[in-house]
């Protein structure tokens, strides 16, 4: 396994995202968590990254109890991020850092990040000071690596970086049918990021899974390459970029968890023929329809929907029977996740979800068109 040439302490170029973690009964699995852990260690990757507000709050416990209470601090990289809904004032910043220590049983984190800065995030965290109490905590030791996760476009992030220098790691959403995409323009983004000289971790390598299960003909397209997964492709067009030091997976149990290490662990850059595969996979989805939500829940966790509408399951709904002609979806939709109420004809349109969103989707208008196709 290659010395990671931005960061040496990261062990090759491949992390484990703490989001979408294995679940069973509704709560977090953490029998299958601590397997998962043992074998991505084992395969020689050391870097994890979560959120307060992951799992809605049971994240960082997880990983107590999971990771830092099982392994010598030595053995892993944490990182955790300042959150815009845990705090209103500077003074405020201190006191939930030392609980996020406190929640992941740990002394210091690796790297810690500005989360989700766009515009009007940047603003607040200005003024309440958030890079400057991030820096001083560095400087005490608290802090290895200061860094910011972005949701914007890129003359928000080329400000971003020309006021602080001093940020050493972007996070970036980044993935094949998002690098030309006119809304994320993570190909842009990714520019600035190599214009200023930040190492990139990559978040959403593989779209929340959508880049998983694809379109008939962009099937037959990796078919007849052989060799990986389709989240091996994705992974891996991710990594085969020069200023990607981690590219992180959200992996929700054991299989996906293997998978992803076999395509990650001797890594190797896409080739001419696998970069023309995957433009003609680009091509394939940029024909169809589908809504570009990546199910970080944000909507979900980040906002108390009056109507409890589980907005990421029913997009995904939607896509599957529009795109894929899977007509269970009906089903799903109908008996599974709308029986007891959150059916996309009742919200109330009052917006909350859409300033959380990362994606910027237009959700209120988003959700019509599902209500259209499923409660006809």
């Amino acid at each position: 396994m290659e010395t990671n040439r931005f960061f040496p302490e990261i062990r090759g170029n491949f992390g484990f995202g703490c989001m979408r973690l294995p679940s069973k009964g509704g709560k977090i699995d953490t029998e299958q968590m601590k397997r998962m852990v043992d074998e991505f260690l084992a395969a020689g990757f050391n870097y994890f990254d979560t959120a307060h507000g992951y799992h809605n709050g049971a994240s960082e416990p997880a990983l107590r109890e999971c990771l830092t209470s099982r392994c010598p601090r030595e053995k892993y990289l944490l990182t955790d991020k300042l959150t815009d809904p845990y705090f209103k004032r500077q003074e405020d910043i201190r006191p939930f850092f030392e609980k996020q220590l406190e929640s992941c049983g740990v002394d210091y984190f690796d790297f810690y990040l500005m989360h989700a800065q766009d515009a009007t995030n940047f603003e607040k965290f200005k003024h309440c000071r958030a890079y400057e109490t991030a820096l001083e905590l560095k400087a005490e030791g608290r802090i290895r690596h200061v860094g910011i996760s972005f949701h914007d476009k890129p003359e928000v992030l080329e400000r971003i970086l020309t006021e602080y220098p001093q940020i050493e790691l972007v996070q970036i959403q980044f993935n094949y049918l998002d690098y030309d995409d006119a809304a994320v323009q993570s190909g842009k983004v990714y520019e600035v990021c190599e214009r200023h000289g930040k190492p990139v971790a990559v978040m959403e390598p593989i779209k929340g899974g959508s880049l998983v299960q694809l379109p008939d003909d962009a099937q037959r397209v990796f078919d007849g390459l052989g060799g990986y997964s389709n989240a091996g492709y994705a992974l891996r067009f991710a990594g085969s970029f020069p200023n990607v030091c981690v590219v992180l997976s959200g992996m929700s149990d054991l299989a996906q968890m293997r998978d992803n290490v076999a395509s990650m662990r001797d890594f190797r850059p896409l080739d001419a023929r696998e970069r023309e595969a995957v433009n003609k996979v680009r091509g394939v989805f940029s024909a169809l329809r589908m809504i570009p939500c990546t199910a970080c829940h944000y909507c979900v966790y980040d906002n108390d929907c009056p109507k409890k509408i589980p907005i990421p399951e029913l997009f995904s709904c939607y896509n599957r029977k529009t795109a894929f002609h899977d007509w269970n979806q009906d089903y799903y939709y109908n008996v599974v996740l709308t029986r007891q109420g959150g059916k996309a004809s009742e919200c109330v349109r009052c917006g909350k979800c859409e300033k959380v969103c990362p994606q910027h989707l237009e959700i209120r208008e988003l959700l019509r068109a599902v209500a259209g196709e499923f409660e006809r």
